[in-house]
């Protein structure tokens, strides 16, 4: 059988991975993201996910590799990962009271015969509404930094949420059902 690898420094597409019982490897791409205005956000996230698994794929042979990105679509604008605590507050207001969508592209390589599968995922998330006091909060817990939209629904992030329509897994960072469907065609079964 095949080594599967997974793309990402994620550690929580690790423990999701790990979740399913998937017996996989580390080696996170080094492949720096550019977001593009002219793409959708469908087309974007599965085009990110898909250079990510090209950069890991190239250096592997006898190899199944995962990729993924994430980010948060609100009122026509993506957000990625906040880098600083200010970005983070930003966020997090701009998402109050509203629902937002989160979109994860993954992409899966059989890095000997070149066999790709790209897709994506959208799930909805209806945020509460937010006191400054709450987002004050949040951000000094240091969950949201390095998170995409500012919080972690697995996390304490968890309190922020009101509603989830869609894959619950897609907003920690992996549609493991998607996934899972899709690791067929490379012969790979989780159950």
């Amino acid at each position: 059988m095949k080594k599967i690898i997974l793309a990402s420094a994620s550690p929580q597409r690790k423990k999701l991975l790990e979740q399913i019982g998937l017996e996989f490897e580390v080696e996170p791409s080094n492949h720096i993201e550019v977001t593009s205005s002219t793409l959708k956000p469908h087309q974007l996230a599965r085009l990110l996910s898909y250079e990510k698994a090209v950069a890991v794929a190239g250096k592997c042979h006898n190899a199944i590799v995962i990729a993924a990105d994430t980010f948060i679509v609100c009122q026509g604008k993506i957000m990625g990962k906040p880098h600083t605590e200010a970005e983070a507050r930003g966020m997090l207001a701009a998402l109050s009271g509203k629902t937002h969508s989160v979109i994860t592209g993954f992409t899966i390589i059989d890095a000997d015969k070149n066999k790709i599968v790209t897709q994506s995922v959208e799930t909805k998330v209806s945020m509460k509404k937010l006191t400054p006091a709450e987002i004050d909060a949040y951000v000094t817990s240091g969950e949201p930094l390095d998170r995409a939209g500012a919080y972690a629904i697995q996390g304490l992030g968890a309190v922020l949420a009101e509603k989830i329509e869609g894959d619950y897994f897609n907003v920690v960072g992996l549609p493991l059902s998607a996934l899972a469907e899709s690791l067929k065609e490379f012969g790979v079964h989780i159950l």
